[in-house]
């Protein structure tokens, strides 16, 4: 992800953001949010550090304080012409120097701090010899829904996402599959979404025939045959923000059960879709969907939640499945994936991105859901 990724937001976007984000760390107890390189500091700064470094950049958050970004000197040129950067002060610290020492200064010295998921472990152990007083809390449990729900720039963004990888699957339903490899139909993939304006892909399965069964199963070697079912799962990120969705194509005519099962996959889906509701806990999309395979006898074969979280990062809160109370709230995007896995044999899975709309869901993928026959 570069820079350039979030060019609709302004300074104001991302100071709006940082202002949130310290409010929702005073109401959650916290003195403040650590924010490293990674999505959370793209979305709330604009600004995107070299991935691979020892170097400590961290973003500081505190209620009624202005931002800070720590920065390596040799690197403040670049974070000073992100899109934020005028909604921060940047404070600098050259190599020979603590940056811990220099960070600790803007911190309390016996405050509870959320901090990236992604922190190097190095930092956090650095923070904790200069202010051995502080404790911290991963963001994911301080502040689960920090980025979930989406404005409405956001969700256009969202939208093209979506149907950048709906015009994938219209065109690799036109493809050959019988008697190519898995990699190379995952290839085709991999190309026809950065076509359609994706600048990363984060995953294309193929999985084809027995392989089906696996949800996670990565692209491999298997000669995909006439008579397999094959399970296309794929997405990653346009304009910086994520696609995923999941479609289950069959090579030739099916039987009549792989027929059953399919038809049983989609209207699981459907029902876990017409379960999107504002105020609706998390977990009622997974009993939608979850009920509908149940009472036809598949329930042991469905292994895996109903549905994650998506925006700037491809899986991300809330996620869809038991005991997630959280409500839904209007502007949340997240998937809804139901399937069934006969191990051995094949498997279905239907995903559809969803935002949660005033009064219920609004799809942002809208390709066939039927049975689709490729050659």
């Amino acid at each position: 992800m570069t820079g350039s990724t979030l060019a609709p937001f302004t300074a104001d976007d991302y100071r709006a953001r940082m202002d949130r984000a310290a409010r929702a760390a005073a109401d959650a107890g916290l003195a403040g949010l650590l924010v490293a390189p990674g999505p959370d500091l793209v979305w709330l700064t604009g600004y995107a550090p070299p991935a691979a470094t020892e170097r400590l950049t961290l973003l500081v958050l505190a209620p009624g304080r202005a931002p800070v970004l720590v920065v390596p000197t040799l690197e403040a040129p670049d974070a000073a012409k992100a899109a934020g950067a005028s909604a921060l002060s940047l404070r600098d610290w050259t190599d020979g120097k603590d940056p811990y020492a220099a960070t600790a200064a803007l911190l309390d010295v016996d405050g509870r701090f959320g901090i990236s998921d992604n922190a190097w472990a190095m930092h956090l152990l650095g923070l904790q010899r200069a202010l051995p007083g502080t404790t911290y809390a991963s963001l994911t449990e301080a502040l689960p829904m920090l980025r979930a729900v989406k404005d409405e720039a956001e969700l256009e963004l969202m939208a093209a996402a979506g149907a950048a990888a709906d015009a994938t699957f219209e065109e690799i339903r036109k493809v050959p599959f019988a008697g190519r490899r898995e990699s190379e139909v995952g290839a085709d993939l991999a190309e026809l979404l950065r076509r359609f304006g994706h600048s990363q892909v984060d995953f294309t399965i193929v999985a084809s025939g027995p392989n089906g069964a696996n949800p996670h199963h990565e692209v491999g070697d298997r000669v995909i045959e006439r008579g397999d079912m094959v399970v296309l799962d794929f997405g990653g990120l346009k304009d910086g923000y994520g696609s995923d969705t999941s479609r289950t194509v069959h090579v030739g005519e099916p039987t009549a059960e792989e027929r059953k099962v399919h038809d049983l996959v989609r209207e699981a889906q459907e029902a876990g879709f017409r379960a999107v509701r504002p105020g609706a806990a998390c977990q009622e999309v997974d009993r939608a969907a979850r009920a509908v395979i149940e009472d036809a006898g598949y329930g042991e074969y469905f292994i895996h939640r109903t549905g994650h979280g998506i925006g700037v990062t491809t899986h991300e809160p809330p996620y869809m499945i038991e005991g997630e109370l959280q409500p839904l709230v209007p502007g949340m995007c997240f998937s809804v994936e139901p399937g069934v896995y006969l191990p051995g044999r094949f498997g279905v899975r239907i995903e559809d991105i969803v935002t949660v709309t005033a009064n219920g869901g609004r799809r942002l993928n809208d390709t066939d859901r039927e049975m689709v026959i490729v050659d």
